[in-house]
């Protein structure tokens, strides 16, 4: 028999409490076996009662989602699962940029019974926590602090010339990620040069409201121009599109080159914005000047799209093991043998600079 999911939760709203425990009581698997109502008594909490999962409030008294966020994953690292109102969209992503592994926007700032209106996306985050390797998330953190030392804007000198940024075989790089995404693509794409000569695009999985904060978030650490995508927009090179929550990101042949095309998302899709849609379509308009990068994620969103690129003669690309929060889907992709290399976090991006720049 498998044991139940342990999980605490931490919020200053007694009603948030309260309404968070019966929701999860209504969930087969999951016992809550604690609550608390500020960092400093969750981590007490977390020390007596050594829960599975976290649920946390961000903004709270005595100490704040972020202080324990920081002390947790130095201590004790356990997976955090953000469940916040959506006017702290830009402190979520702060939040996981500190190891919380996925957030769930509250349907309302207020207390109240919809609280109950996120049953089911809570339950499907709830069933990957198990394939969460917190490990990696903690090496992760660390790893990212030197990265950040050691990074430099607008440096595209190596140790071997100098990249042309006017030269590449590629036209696009697409990136598809799911769970654990935003952090790794917080430490990849700052690698890219200002004037790289590809476009960038990417679907994350993200739920609407959130992906434009995000863009904005990337915007000011990143050399090139980050958004989030809009309909029928041109795709231009040293740009970084973000597909928008809620709908699928694909492409189609516009009066000067290639625009994007917004796909709303169906009943039946299982994931949106859907990497499968956005690399199929890189793959039939760019074909082999196309580069795929799949990267953490729960499923096997992103196989079917990425074979495709490599199959109209692309260049693939695969997180590994080594690096990946939730080793899925590109696990899922590599099982295809459609994929060209299988790289750490850590390199993909000098890996795709040293792919698409040309170095004499």
């Amino acid at each position: 028999m498998t044991k139940p999911l342990k999980v605490l939760i931490i919020d200053d709203s007694a009603f948030n409490r309260r309404t968070l425990t019966k929701l999860f009581e209504s969930i087969e698997g999951v016992d809550v076996v604690g609550i608390a109502c500020d960092g400093n008594e969750g981590l007490k909490q977390v020390m007596k009662l050594a829960p599975d999962l976290i649920t946390l409030d961000i903004e709270m008294p005595v100490m704040d989602g972020f202080t324990f966020l920081r002390i947790l994953m130095k201590t004790n690292p356990l997976p955090v699962i953000v469940i916040s109102s959506r006017d702290d969209d830009i402190n979520i992503f702060k939040a996981m940029e500190f190891g919380a592994v996925d957030f769930i926007p509250k349907p309302t700032h207020k207390p109240s019974m919809e609280l109950f209106n996120i049953k089911d996306e809570l339950t499907r985050k709830i069933r990957m926590i198990p394939y969460i390797k917190m490990d990696k998330i903690k090496r992760g953190l660390s790893k990212k602090t030197s990265d950040t030392d050691s990074l430099m804007k607008n440096d595209v000198v190596s140790d071997r010339g100098i990249a042309t940024l006017d030269r590449t075989d590629f036209d696009v790089v697409a990136i598809g990620a799911s769970t654990g995404g935003p952090p790794a693509l917080s430490a990849i794409l700052p690698h890219l040069p200002k004037g790289f000569p590809a476009s960038v695009v990417i679907a994350q999985h993200m739920p609407p409201g959130f992906t434009r904060p995000f863009a904005e978030r990337l915007n000011k650490i990143c050399n090139m121009n980050v958004r989030e995508a809009g309909d029928n927009e041109e795709v231009n090179k040293n740009d970084i599109i973000i597909a928008p929550g809620g709908y699928h990101l694909c492409f189609k042949k516009g009066r000067r080159g290639i625009v994007t095309s917004l796909l709303e998302k169906k009943k039946e899709d299982k994931y949106v914005p859907s990497v499968d849609a956005m690399f199929t379509t890189c793959a039939s308009l760019w074909g082999e000047r196309a580069f795929g990068i799949i990267l953490t994620g729960m499923g096997n969103d992103g196989t079917q799209g990425i074979a495709k690129i490599k199959e109209e003669g692309g260049y693939t690309m695969a997180e590994s093991d080594e690096t990946s929060v939730v080793f899925g889907m590109p696990e899922s992709a590599i099982a295809t043998g459609k994929i060209d290399e299988i790289v750490p976090l850590y390199d993909i991006g000098p890996k795709i600079v040293k792919h698409c720049l040309r170095v004499y």
